[in-house]
This record gives structure tokens, C-alpha cells and sequence, in this order.
């Protein structure tokens, strides 16, 4: 299998031992959130590779799921600056990004001061999104995929790394806003977020109605996983898994798909940037669990988070009980 980023053989031995040293870092980061977190270890890691991976992350998920926990445990671990902003109906475009203040000095001149919001973060989590109106959900689009804001003519560079983390409740949908699709798709990855299994139920019980609570700590700095972010664009990729990834992808639009039921199921497919965010997300992947470049399995395994968002069935197929979820699982076992 040739590799579509070839490398000298210096330049494999030097990411290779990059990637020892990454894996170690992760494992320590994924143990420290494991201490706090418990019962979610496919949603940490999920929310792990979105982060190495430079993306932004959808948490779907009933209340009381340990979403905004995580955020936090996240923020801490990682050594990101962490903040929350509750959208609510009357949140207002200027509450995110910012807004300009005029102040007098001392001499009596006048000036404006712009005075950041919470969107200068780098880690900040977007808690029940679709509740904002989509003015302010507009606002926030800018900030995911530009990496600044525009504030009375004047652009504002975000800090780096950014990512927002939003949250949705799938069950209560009365005075929400969708999200439009432009916006989804700028999520690299959608994470179902399900309840925990007996036992990790019962240690969360335990753990966190005691006199003391474990606590998450800091084993990375910003900068440092800044580097696991460049790593993760510098992993080779095999030409058979980038195939495989074009030809998931690819089908899940409604004019190429081969077979006749799941074309009429399909009302749209994903776009270019879905093909984008898997291709990050299976590099990503790899590197999480200790691997030099990503395999088929990492395809399949992220197929559901990356497309779920970013394609929708014909009313006939939803009428057929039909979900997004079995049309992927459909088309992904396909690839090999």
C-alpha cells in the first residue's frame, strides 16, 4: 500500500518517534479525563480525536449525561483556557463575540475599546446551541470556520487552538432553532452521548456523593497539543484508505448511489468537507490508539460521526422507519 504523503526514510523515523511520544501523551490524557468521566470512554475518545484533529464537536445527548463535565475536564486536562456561554432565546450576537465600549479619559477625549467576549477561548463550549436564535448562531459560524470576528469593521484573531464544543438535548425541541445545515456541517464530528452501562452508573454514584471527588488535572499545555495537532496533518495515509473514504462519501449522495432503495432514501448527501473531516478524523484516530497511519477500520468506525450531520432521508424512508444512522452502516460496510 503506497502512501498518498510519501516520506524519506529520515523523516519516518523522525514522525515515528513523535508518534511514541504523542501516544504516551494521549494515554495520560485519556486516563486523567477516564479518573472524572465515567462510563463514556467512545464519547472521550470521540471528543479526543475531534480536538486532535482541529475540529469542532456536536454533543447530542438527554440532560444529565456529564456533557458540560467533560467540556470542563477537557478544558483542565488539555491546558485550555475553557468558558461556557448557556444560549437562550435572547442571547444576543454581541453576547458571544464582544462589543465596543466608549470611554472618556482623564483629558476628556473619547475613545471606542473593544472588550472580548467569551468566544476568545480556546475551548468553549456552546451549551443547548439550538436554542440561540439564528442571529446569534449565525455569529458563532464565523468564529468556527474563520478563526476570527468582525467587530465594527475590525477583525479580532481568535487564540489558537480554538474549539467549540456544542451540546443539544434530542428529546425537548419546543422553542429551539434548528441548526442550519451550513452550520452543521462546519462540526467535524456529531457525538451521540448515551446513557452509562450498570457499573459505571453505580461508581458515578458513589464517586461524586462522597465527602471527596476525583478531580481532573492539567497533563498538557496548549502549546503542546498544538504540536499533536500538527503531527496528526504529518501522519501518511494509505492510497486504499483514502479510496475508501472518497467512495463512502461519494455514495451517500442521492445521484451516486448504486443501489436503487437507499437512492431513493437519500434527500441530500454530504459535501467535500465531510470527506475533509473524515480524512482528519481516521489520522486522528491512529494516533490515539497508538498507530502510525489510519486503516479501514478507522473509516467505518467514524463514518456515523462524521456523516450523520451532514446528509438527510426522503420523507419515504423516515415514513419506513428508515434512520440516517442504518443507511451509513449500510454504505460502510461496503467499502471493504
Amino acid at each position: 500500500m503506497s502512501a498518498i504523503n510519501p516520506m524519506k526514510m529520515d523523516d519516518i523515523e523522525r514522525v515515528g518517534a513523535e508518534v511514541n511520544l504523542a501516544v504516551s501523551r494521549v494515554a495520560l490524557a485519556q486516563e486523567a479525563i477516564g479518573k472524572v468521566i465515567f462510563g463514556q470512554r467512545d464519547v472521550i475518545d470521540l471528543a479526543l480525536v475531534t480536538i486532535l484533529a482541529g475540529g469542532h464537536g456536536l454533543l447530542v445527548g438527554v440532560p444529565g449525561l456529564a456533557k458540560t463535565k467533560l467540556v470542563e475536564t477537557l478544558g483542565i486536562t488539555l491546558g485550555l483556557d475553557a468558558r461556557r456561554i448557556q444560549f437562550t432565546p435572547d442571547l444576543m450576537p454581541s453576547d458571544i463575540l464582544g462589543s465596543e465600549v466608549l470611554e472618556q479619559a482623564a483629558d476628556g477625549t473619547r475613545a471606542f475599546r473593544f472588550v472580548p467576549g467569551p468566544v476568545f477561548a480556546r475551548l468553549l463550549m456552546a451549551d443547548e446551541i439550538n436554542r440561540a436564535s439564528p442571529r446569534t448562531q449565525s455569529a458563532l459560524l464565523q468564529a468556527m470556520q474563520e478563526y476570527h470576528v468582525t467587530i465594527a469593521g475590525q477583525r479580532y484573531d481568535l487564540p489558537a487552538p480554538f474549539h467549540v464544543l456544542a451540546t443539544q438535548n434530542p428529546l425537548e425541541q419546543e422553542g429551539t432553532y434548528p441548526l442550519p445545515e451550513a452550520q452543521l456541517d462546519r462540526f467535524l464530528l456529531q457525538i451521540d452521548v448515551h446513557y452509562p452501562d450498570r457499573d459505571a452508573e453505580r461508581r458515578m454514584m458513589l464517586e461524586t456523593t462522597s465527602v471527596t471527588e476525583a478531580k481532573p488535572e492539567q497533563v498538557m499545555t496548549a502549546e503542546e497539543l498544538r504540536d499533536l495537532q500538527l503531527l496528526v496533518r504529518r501522519l501518511p495515509i494509505g492510497e486504499l484508505v483514502v479510496d475508501a473514504i472518497l467512495k463512502l462519501v461519494r455514495s451517500a449522495r442521492p445521484g451516486e448511489v448504486s443501489d436503487p432503495k437507499l437512492a431513493e432514501a437519500i434527500a441530500w448527501g454530504p459535501g467535500p468537507r465531510a470527506s475533509q473531516a473524515l480524512m482528519l478524523a481516521t489520522r486522528a484516530r491512529a494516533l490515539l490508539e497508538g498507530r502510525f497511519s489510519p486503516s479501514l477500520a478507522d473509516v467505518k468506525a467514524l463514518a456515523i460521526p462524521v456523516l450523520q450531520h451532514r446528509m438527510a432521508l426522503s420523507y419515504a424512508a423516515r415514513a419506513d422507519d428508515m434512520t440516517v444512522r442504518d443507511v451509513i452502516s449500510t454504505l460502510a460496510d461496503r467499502i471493504g
